[in-house]
């Protein structure tokens, strides 16, 4: 294991923790109840994308050593028209798409600190990060069902 993958999977760990805390309400008890079917769906898709996502980061790693970079990977994505294609779908709804997406619809259903989900997808994958928001999302929409009153964005958006 190297120095970066373990700096990158700190954060990785650091962001979903952060994201779990502020949203805690959602979880605890008085939260949103049992995981429910979609919401377990999500987790599961989510842990194997970050799973298989962290098995070839892994390997580019120790296979580019030095030169494995967020450059070096973006320019290693574009190495074929295909992947041009998949690579150029990738970063725009990384990049561009899903912090709107979830800042703009989490703010409006109520979940807190909403951009925290688009840090996620920097140290984890996307397919996470877009699993775990959806999951936080059903959670929220329970949750809101019991404590009406709660699920307002009166709260400092951070």
């Amino acid at each position: 294991m190297t120095t970066s993958l373990l700096f990158y999977g700190a954060l990785g760990v650091i962001s979903t923790a952060v994201a779990f805390y502020v949203n805690r309400r959602l979880f605890g008890a008085g939260g949103a109840g049992r995981v429910s079917v979609l919401e377990g769906l999500y987790y599961v898709f989510g842990v194997v994308s970050l799973g298989l996502g962290w098995y070839f980061n892994v390997r580019y790693v120790h296979q580019y050593g030095h030169e494995a970079t967020y450059v070096g990977y973006t320019k290693a994505l574009f190495s074929n028209w295909a992947s041009d294609s998949a690579a150029q779908d990738y970063i725009m709804v990384n990049v561009v798409l899903f912090p709107l997406w979830s800042i703009t619809d989490g703010r409006r259903r109520g979940v807190r600190i909403p951009w925290i989900f688009f840090v996620v997808s920097l140290f984890t994958s996307l397919a996470f990060a877009v699993a775990f928001y959806l999951a936080v999302v059903e959670r929220q929409i329970r949750y809101s069902r019991v404590e009406p009153a709660e699920s307002s964005t009166s709260y400092p958006q951070l």
